[in-house]
């Protein structure tokens, strides 16, 4: 679902990560850990196209992305992926169901029903018609969190998924990311500190700036 190949990333003259190579599996998660500031969101970025790495390969589901145009990695993310943004990236003028529903319209297939069962399944049930100002900065995570696998991705990128959320909620919203490995072939790739979300994943691995190793 996903090779990653010698990737290597810099901010001018400063180095984030080299020869960075790693792969997974469709129903595979796993769990990257690593110190403040190794590059792990930059990571994350370059693998979703939003950055673009200064060399290596990324392959998801067979499309290299270097092949594509801006619009195309666009188009990729919105068909292709789940993202989970540490700064959650909520639409503040959208109610917490439109933010969730977001990615089921832009692919043309709006679904009331899907959005409701992923506000249950995270614990926000009866807050879809809520604006995100009227949130904690937990109900936004999960909110972020819904809205990320809400489409059924085949990919999902999930960076501090649970920073802002109190041990149970986290293992709920960690339920609901392995519910789409396990029950819907996707893979997934978990930036985290915590290491009882890291005790969920299937492998464990840690960046550093000269790559990834089992941890």
């Amino acid at each position: 679902m996903l090779s990653v190949e010698d990737l290597s990333k810099r901010f001018a003259d400063t180095p984030v990560f080299d020869s960075v190579s790693l792969a997974l599996q469709r129903g595979e998660f796993v769990a990257l850990l690593g110190e403040s500031g190794v590059g792990k969101s930059t990571l994350l970025n370059c693998i979703a196209g939003l950055d673009r790495a200064d060399r290596g390969r990324v392959v998801v589901d067979g499309t290299d992305l270097a092949t594509l145009s801006d619009d195309g990695c666009a188009r990729l993310r919105r068909s292709q992926l789940g993202f989970v943004f540490q700064a959650f990236h909520v639409l503040p003028h959208l109610t917490v169901a439109e933010n969730v529903s977001l990615p089921l319209r832009l692919l043309g297939r709006p679904d009331e029903a899907r959005v409701a069962a992923m506000l249950e399944a995270v614990g926000l049930a009866g807050l879809g018609g809520r604006f995100p100002a009227q949130l904690s900065g937990g109900q936004l995570q999960r909110v972020a969190i819904a809205r990320a696998v809400v489409h059924a991705p085949a990919l999902i990128l999930a960076d501090e998924p649970t920073g802002n959320l109190d041990p149970e909620t986290a293992e709920r919203v960690l339920a609901v990311l392995q519910a789409q490995v396990h029950d819907a072939g996707a893979a997934c790739l978990l930036v985290t500190h915590s290491a009882a979300a890291a005790a969920r994943a299937q492998r464990v691995m840690r960046l550093t700036a000269h790559g990834v190793r089992d941890a």
